[in-house]
């Protein structure tokens, strides 16, 4: 197996560890580097989407698992994939859309690994109709830290710590998930503004879209504090396309656009207060007031920023932190507080989005709860940054609500338990099943899990 010495970092680029990466490409090397992976122990990586440390191990082994990515079974007339877990979602829809069944559950970016969905417990729009991707998983098979590798059914102890555990109970090798079946490649969309928070909130809640995510203007003040733009949409059946389409004739595709790349570091000011702010007005005001009914491909309309290479960039050398956080129903007021002490402050932040969460999965550390969802990319480099999401902390843990673990890379200790009620159970199966601590991480280390 190769192991280098590299520079490893999340996607938001900020304070990058070096650690050995190690790169299995048969479950024996996986098996392999559990076992030799040294005193530091390893963690298992995908894509490297996670935004803060999930995936970093500073000093210890990295497992990069995309060199088992093997799709092994697709049953097509039920609609179920048995495939490794370092197989992309990207991969999986080009394999799967033609034969009429589509991933359950889309997040931000198809960079994401089979392993990596079930590891964070990806969510996506469709949340409130779908819940997040575990709910998916029938199984899975894990390389646990004393060799062995164990089938884990739904349902039971070890799957529940499994799922959003962020790697810690072991080396995830292959996963049955079930599928959503779909007729086309087309998606019907909806697109509305809102004039404030409140009528975004409104129409969120009343939507019965299967997929609904909204962008705010977190730079609009006063009366027109969170206004935005919300984007709905279904999967298009067959008989709504034109008789005369091609697409009607032939078996759905996946065509993803691919734009420029962006260059190795963009200046440090381009992101600032002017540049958000004219783009975010130009968004609102180019938005249609409401348009139903639109046809779009696929891969328009899910993840279009995906077809910018390396759009991590953006922000300069210093990076960006996502900050997403959850409140449950009822906390409303906490989601306004938030956005209006965002607003307030002025922060070039850009995307926002916001989304409504339904039933929660039994993931102990999973992230979503039923309720308001709301992340926020924001330039590392802010003045007072971190004091100031210290107290957005405090505000979502008084409201009962959590921060995400994948996007997290500051989050206090002392409030973890606050947020995830199952965080002591997590932690003694962790204790039981791995003693000597070889599944381990950066936020595992600053979290104390």
């Amino acid at each position: 197996m190769p192991a280098d010495t590299v520079s490893v970092t999340g996607w938001g680029r900020t304070a990058p560890t070096a650690a050995r990466l190690i790169r299995p490409r048969t479950y024996e090397e996986a098996a392999a580097a559990v076992r030799d992976c040294g005193a530091r122990g390893g963690i298992p990586r995908g894509l490297g989407r996670a935004h803060g440390d999930a995936a970093r191990n500073a000093g210890g082994a990295v497992f990069d698992m995309t060199g088992l990515d093997r799709v092994h079974v697709i049953d097509a007339s039920s609609g179920i994939v048995l495939c490794d877990a370092g197989v992309r979602l990207h991969r999986l829809t080009d394999v799967l859309l033609p034969l009429g069944w589509f991933v359950p559950v889309t997040p931000g970016t198809r960079y994401v690994t089979v392993g990596g969905a079930i590891g964070a417990d990806i969510h996506g729009g469709n949340h409130h109709v779908s819940g997040s991707f575990s709910r998916h998983v029938l199984s899975l098979e894990l390389l646990t830290a004393d060799g062995e590798v164990r089938t884990v059914r739904r349902g039971t102890p070890l799957f529940d710590a499994t799922t959003g555990g962020m790697g810690l109970t072991g080396v995830i090798l292959t996963a049955t998930v079930q599928l959503q079946p779909v007729e086309t490649s087309f998606m019907s969309v909806d697109t509305e503004r809102a004039r404030d928070l409140d009528d975004l909130m409104a129409r969120l809640t009343a939507t019965d879209h299967r997929y609904s995510v909204a962008w705010i203007d977190l730079l609009a003040r006063g009366t027109a504090t969170g206004r935005g733009v919300l984007t709905r949409g279904n999967h298009v059946p067959s008989q709504a396309l034109p008789k005369t389409a091609r697409a009607r004739r032939q078996p759905p595709a996946f065509r993803p656009a691919r734009l420029p790349a962006a260059p190795a570091f963009l200046p440090e000011g381009l992101l600032g207060g002017t540049t958000v702010g004219f783009y975010n007005e130009l968004r609102y005001r180019t938005a249609p007031r409401a348009r139903t009914g639109e046809l779009r491909r696929i891969s328009g309309f899910f993840r279009p920023l995906d077809g910018v290479p390396h759009g991590n960039r953006s922000y300069g050398r210093g990076g960006f932190v996502q900050y997403q956080f959850v409140v449950g129903r009822g906390q409303e007021d906490a989601v306004r507080r938030i956005v209006r002490r965002v607003s307030e402050r002025r922060c070039p932040i850009f995307p926002t989005v916001l989304k409504r969460f339904g039933d929660a999965d039994p993931g102990w550390l999973s992230f979503p709860v039923p309720g308001w969802t709301l992340a926020l990319d924001i330039p590392a480099g802010l003045p007072g940054l971190g004091a100031f999401l210290d107290e957005l902390d405090e505000e979502v843990a008084t409201a009962g609500g959590r921060v995400c673990l994948a996007k997290d890379s500051r989050l206090r200790p002392d409030l973890l338990a606050a947020m995830y009620p199952r965080l002591d159970d997590f932690r003694s199966l962790r204790a039981e099943l791995d003693p000597r601590g070889v599944f381990t991480s950066d936020l595992s280390r600053r979290l104390a899990l």
